[in-house]
């Protein structure tokens, strides 16, 4: 689950396409990257309940888990965000 979680929340910053796959027809803004993170969140903690779900009872969650992994997403990105936006680039 865990690399599920790392290849979501860097593929914002390792593409310019719209969750790797759709094209735009012009560069994505660090608010679309944000905006596609966000979404990327939630589709891996769908997969993280498909994978609870398949080993038995799902536990009940209260806010201070979606805090938590939230932020753990947020920091599994800065690699991501690192490459894309601190580091100089040969173009």
């Amino acid at each position: 689950m865990l690399l599920v979680a790392l290849v979501a929340a860097n593929l914002p910053f390792f593409n310019d396409r719209l969750f790797g796959v759709v094209p735009l027809p012009v560069p994505k803004t660090l608010a679309i990257r944000f905006a596609e993170l966000v979404v990327l969140y939630f589709i891996a903690g769908g997969i993280g309940l498909l994978f609870e779900r398949r080993a038995g009872q799902i536990a009940p969650q209260g806010w201070e888990f979606y805090a938590v992994t939230g932020a753990l997403f947020i920091v599994l990105a800065f690699p991501g965000f690192t490459w894309r936006y601190l580091m100089k680039h040969r173009h």
